[in-house]
Formats: structure tokens, sequence, C-alpha cells
């Protein structure tokens, strides 16, 4: 996932996206605009950021920002799953396991995401899945982290 793709993908979809001092989130969605962070160390950082912004763009609604009500918690829930599953997915994972990763450094670096949003991510898929899922001609399982393995049918 790349910053800069984001950035053109969010701009094609009239969202205004501005680097600026927040205090206490990473990024921040309001109508059509998006505030990022602005002293995030890495663009990989701002794209994950960037992400789950649009994945509020596509899946939230008004202010939820107190996150002691429930609807809200979901809302942010839902944002962030989308992210995950738009800029990671299964396919991802299986990409990752044929690219030959081994580790969740290798997989977030191949993925272009950080460990933190790669982590989370697995963590819902786990949620969302159980402990394992076919996929295609993969099993992948999510019991310690994430395990694939290919399917091979003898006939």
């Amino acid at each position: 996932m790349d910053y800069e793709a984001l950035l053109i993908a969010s701009d094609r979809l009239g969202l205004a996206v501005k680097e600026k001092p927040l205090q206490a989130h990473d990024g921040r969605i309001r109508g059509k605009r998006i505030a990022i962070r602005e002293d995030l160390e890495t663009s990989t950082q701002k794209a994950c950021v960037l992400a789950e912004e649009l994945g509020h763009y596509h899946t939230s609604s008004g202010n939820i920002l107190d996150q002691s009500a429930v609807l809200n918690r979901k809302q942010e829930q839902r944002a962030r799953l989308w992210a995950y599953d738009q800029y990671i997915g299964l396919g991802g994972i299986i990409r990752a396991y044929e690219h030959g990763c081994q580790s969740l450094y290798e997989t977030a670096e191949y993925l272009g995401v950080t460990e933190n949003f790669l982590a989370d991510a697995i963590q819902k898929y786990r949620k969302k899945y159980g402990f394992c899922i076919q996929y295609s001609e993969y099993i992948i399982s999510f019991v310690n982290g994430v395990q694939v393995g290919k399917i091979i049918y003898f006939f």
C-alpha cells in the first residue's frame, strides 16, 4: 500500500487530505476532509492511517469520537476491517506467502503496511473467520499469528 497512491485515490473520491498537527488521533475525517498527523515518521504509517480514514469515509456516519458509546465503537471496528480487507485481505496474505515471507515483519514490509496494522488485521480476521479458513486452494490459520498452507490434491 503506497501513501501516494492512496492520496490519488482520495482525490478521485473528492476528498482533501492534509497533514496537520493532531493531538489525540493519528487521523481524522470530517465530511470530505481528512487530516493525517504530520509528525508520523514514515509514509507507511501515513498510508495505514489514511486507509483507516478511507474506511470511515466508506462505512461510518457522524461524529464517532466518543468511543464509550457502543455504536461508535462498532463503526470504528467496521472502518478498520474495511481498511484491512482493502489493503491486506486474505489474498494479500496468500501473495506474501507465495513471495516467501516468513515473519510478521517480512509480510508487513511486502504488503507495505506497518507491523501493528498487520497484527491488528490478523486479530480481526481471527474474530471474523475463526481459527482457520480455506481461501482458494489455501488454508490460512490464525492460531499463532498467521500460517498458510497450499492444499495439494492427489487423485
